[in-house]
């Protein structure tokens, strides 16, 4: 199972708020950080702009767990 836990540690770790991506980057909130939230599937274009928007690699967004 892909899950988001590190999106979220990398997140409080660069200290931003979900507003910087909301809002600042255009990410929507009632989809994307929903499903962000509860490890739900989203596409390698939205990964490829969250490592570049918070200037971080891949697993520091995702991981792999059995």
């Amino acid at each position: 199972m892909i899950v988001f836990d590190p999106f979220w540690e990398t997140m409080k770790q660069k200290g931003i708020s979900t507003y910087t991506p909301i809002n600042k980057y255009n990410i929507s909130s009632s989809t994307t950080i929903h499903r962000l939230r509860h490890n739900l599937g989203v596409t390698t274009q939205l990964l490829d702009n969250l490592c570049r928007i918070f200037d971080c690699e891949i697993e520091d967004i995702v991981k792999y767990e059995k």
